[in-house]
């Protein structure tokens, strides 16, 4: 739907970036199971940000908005699990961004300490999945 609205040509990915917000970095996301390198910056980004806001938010009748540090620690594990790019990651959390949006749309409740360095710090690569393990095998 949104590919057949006419965007100005700086908009003109919105409808991929948007369409591929559920795409996993280790390739098991949909709708097209495409691997971190086939996605984009801005793909990267949707992803993290609609987790990072599907955790927090407040307004789901199904489940209960977590804290920051609940969301960060969850999301870390996500990285870890190869579902989120960890570069994309540490920018929201190296930046400050996830505070700013947590200040500005949070309930104050939810908003408690992360510790931002041991979140960013660790270097093991994602474990990937079965799918980016017999891709990268058959290259």
């Amino acid at each position: 739907m949104l590919s057949t609205l006419p965007w100005p040509r700086e908009l003109r990915h919105v409808p991929e970036w948007a369409g591929n917000h559920h795409e996993a970095y280790c390739g098991d996301g949909y709708p097209r199971r495409l691997m971190g390198r086939n996605l984009s910056v801005p793909e990267r980004i949707m992803a993290v940000a609609d987790v990072f806001e599907a955790l927090t938010a407040a307004d789901r009748p199904y489940k209960k908005a977590r804290t920051l540090s609940e969301t960060i620690l969850t999301m870390k594990t996500m990285c870890e699990k190869g579902h989120l790019c960890p570069d994309t990651f540490r920018l929201l959390l190296i930046t400050g961004v996830y505070r700013r949006y947590a200040d500005a749309y949070l309930d104050p409740s939810q908003i408690d300490p992360v510790d931002v360095d041991a979140m960013t710090d660790y270097s093991a690569e994602p474990i990937c999945t079965l799918s980016e393990r017999l891709a990268a095998s058959a290259s």
